[in-house]
């Protein structure tokens, strides 16, 4: 029999808590030294209609090649709780992930801080509130996306609360292997003396490449014991560093991670959570220029997506058991010195954003500056103020949080300096500020230095951060 509506609601709210009581209950009485791991996943694809991300030019979403997820791994060790959260989306908001933070920590024992929030970068998802003059731009500031924007936290942290009743005892394991043949630097010494930017296939005035990659995929194995037989693999987490842009269009699509998570489940099951954290990659993708053929399309997140899980599999078979131990978390607010703007700038910079076409890409590096200009001069001077968050389990794994796209030297300098076996950096996580190049880059100039929201050195502040995080908790203080 149908309940009637009112009756009907509040049956479901008494039930709800009575649920969220019972587990936080049952969480709190863990033997001690027992880790407890929860998964979850929840569908964040977003109306046809919403204008995409990632271009300099307007694209409306036609429809829907693959769905986006927020995937959340809960993680409980001796009544210490943390969350890793991974969103299928170009970025995040500071506001996304402070207005998630107080719902998460509003409906179970996990404390906001304890909450860690990164995008996967997706190209193909929708343009977000609170990210600038260019998504207000490609429609960012319409209903649809105000409304979606305005929901979003509520199904991040709706994913961590499903994935917070779902903890069970399980152990961690981790594994290493290296692909040297999927992400590239895309910026290169050219025989003019310049540094190019994604300069083209077989481009013949390539001299070499201008910076390394970070060729580790490193994962993480939650297994749940069982009675019989193997052990259930509950989640997975994947870090590589390497822009997901293969797919473009005008369709939704989670990318190659979406299509690495599609690969993963064909081994263990549609209930295994894949979550996927970019890894330190502004100036990383997957285009190979010493190959004549195209790299573009759902085919090719479809291949990308296979090979990282055949790296993967690879892993799993090499896994080593590592000892939970004690859940710690640090984090800081870093304060990051802005670029300077000049006289006449912001005037040259609405005539540059009125002229061109907004579904064309014509003017596009004109575009890139004129867009960085405007959010440059809305602050007013004041400096970008982006966390550094570290979560540690142990002394052997630590996650590492970085606000924006960081170029690879940067989190090849934290993982050099970790003390830690294993250290997994996620871009993009709680709040961006876009591109953060290294010092070195800055004078060689092109799209990544002319779009950055902050000055030389803020990169370095941020791996300085990072590092005395990292060390802080390896040593418990």
């Amino acid at each position: 029999m149908k309940l009637p509506g009112t009756f009907h609601t509040h049956f479901h709210v008494r039930c709800y808590k009575v649920v969220v009581a019972f587990a936080i209950s049952a969480m709190l009485s863990v033997s001690a030294g027992e880790l407890r791991i929860g998964a979850a996943a929840m569908n964040i694809t977003p109306p046809v209609g919403i204008g995409l991300a990632g271009y300099y030019f307007d694209r409306g979403a036609q429809g829907t090649n693959d769905d986006l997820f927020a995937k959340s791994i809960v993680i409980e060790s001796d009544g210490e709780y943390a969350a890793l959260v991974g969103v299928d989306l170009i970025s995040t908001t500071r506001l996304m992930v402070e207005t998630a933070r107080k719902e998460i920590e509003k409906e179970t024992a996990i404390p906001g801080g304890h909450v860690m929030i990164s995008a996967t970068h997706a190209h193909t998802g929708p343009v977000l509130v609170n990210r600038g003059s260019r998504e207000d731009s490609q429609g960012g500031a319409a209903d649809l996306s105000q409304r979606y924007s305005e929901g979003l936290p509520h199904r991040i942290a709706e994913s961590v609360r499903l994935a917070f009743t779902r903890l069970k005892a399980a152990k961690v394991s981790a594994a290493s292997v290296r692909e040297e043949n999927l992400s590239f630097n895309r910026r290169f010494f050219m025989q003019d003396g310049t540094v190019g930017w994604n300069p083209g296939k077989l481009n013949p005035k390539i001299v070499r490449p201008a910076g390394p990659t970070d060729p580790e995929v490193a994962s993480l194995f939650f297994e749940a014991p069982q009675a019989k037989g193997a052990p259930e693999l509950i989640s997975v987490y994947v870090n590589f560093a390497m822009h997901p842009d293969t797919v473009g269009g005008d369709r939704f699509s989670a990318d190659y991670p979406g299509a690495l998570s599609r690969a993963l489940a064909g081994f263990q099951g549609t209930n295994l959570v894949t979550l996927f954290a970019n890894g330190t990659c502004g100036n990383l993708n997957h285009v190979d220029v010493n190959w004549a053929d195209p790299q573009h399309g759902p085919g090719e997140a479809h291949r990308i997506g296979a090979l990282l899980a055949a790296d993967v599999m690879r892993g799993y078979r090499l896994r080593q058991p590592v000892a939970a131990g004690a859940l710690r978390v640090r984090s800081e607010i870093v304060h990051l010195d802005l670029p300077e703007n000049h006289p006449g700038d912001v005037e040259r910079a609405r005539a540059v954003t009125a002229r061109y076409d907004s579904k064309s890409n014509a003017g596009f590096m004109e575009k890139v500056e004129a867009y960085r200009i405007l959010d440059v001069e809305a602050r007013h001077g004041k400096p970008q103020e982006v966390e550094v968050q570290v979560v540690a389990l142990g002394n052997e794994i630590a996650w590492v949080s970085l606000p924006g796209e960081i170029f690879v030297e940067l989190g090849l300098a934290i993982k050099n300096a970790s003390p830690f076996r294993h250290t997994f950096i996620a871009e993009l996580a709680n709040g961006a500020v876009g591109y953060i190049p290294n010092r070195t880059a800055y004078p060689q100039g092109n799209y990544e230095v002319v779009s950055a929201r902050c000055a030389a050195g803020s990169g370095e502040r941020l791996v300085e951060s990072a590092v005395r995080l990292l060390r802080e908790a390896w040593a418990g203080k």
